[in-house]
């Protein structure tokens, strides 16, 4: 099968792009900054042609113009929308709000303007699949004092900018519901990468194969669903 990933240069898409790899699937890999992934250039070099790899920054519409040309014509069987920042992490009365507004573009209209290029390609695909990476944090009935991680409040920008994402998946399912588009929300878990730090519970191995192994499982009777990496349903 054919995956197109952003954000496949470190951490979680990094590590969708090995074990994808390793399993024998092709993938179209993008990066903001190609000639600083290094490791992926290391996969691609042993991938067989089985990994390209694009100048990729869903911020910008001509980059994800120029990704959608390149694929032009392509079958896409599963896009995973991985490309997240968290942004600043302030209390509310010093929230920053050109911050907010960055984390937003990157976390929750990148993700939708990337949709909107590659759809047809992935209408085109074999599963039509679309999959976005959220986080348990997007929860409105989580964000209490007891949530599950104990993060309840703060963090405004990376909150508002997931459950945007949210909603506008579920609004995808509904509108490509008859074209057979299978779309969802997956929570990755607290995990062990730049963002989540070294001190998270979940290494990236377990939850991008636990990721893909609900990827797999997705069928169009349950998208627009919004999970976590171990398949059990999140709160809204």
């Amino acid at each position: 099968m054919r995956y197109a990933i952003s954000g496949a240069s470190r951490g979680i898409g990094l590590e969708f792009v090995r074990q994808l790899l390793a399993r024998g699937d092709t993938v179209e890999a993008g990066a903001r900054v190609p000639s600083e992934a290094r490791q992926l250039a290391s996969l691609a070099r042993e991938a067989g042609g089985r990994l390209r790899i694009h100048t990729l920054d869903v911020t910008d519409p001509n980059s994800v113009r120029a990704f959608a040309t390149t694929l032009s014509g392509s079958p896409i069987d599963v896009l995973i929308n991985n490309a997240g920042i968290g942004g600043k992490w302030n209390a509310f009365a010093e929230v920053d709000f050109e911050d907010m507004a960055r984390v937003m573009e990157t976390n929750a209209i990148g993700p939708m303007r990337l949709s909107s290029a590659l759809i047809p390609n992935v209408l085109k695909g074999g599963t039509r699949k679309i999959i976005h990476l959220t986080t348990r944090m997007a929860s409105l009935a989580d964000n209490t004092p007891v949530g599950v991680y104990g993060f309840a409040g703060g963090a405004y920008a990376y909150r508002m900018s997931k459950a945007a994402l949210n909603a506008g998946m579920r609004t995808m399912a509904v509108d490509f519901h008859e074209q057979g588009l299978i779309t969802a929300v997956l929570n990755p878990g607290w995990v062990q990468t730049d963002l989540g730090g070294k001190i998270a519970p979940t290494r990236a191995e377990e939850s991008v194969q636990g990721m893909l192994r609900v990827i797999d499982e997705l069928t169009l009777a349950n998208s627009g669903r919004f999970l976590d990496y171990q398949g059990k349903e999140v709160p809204w």
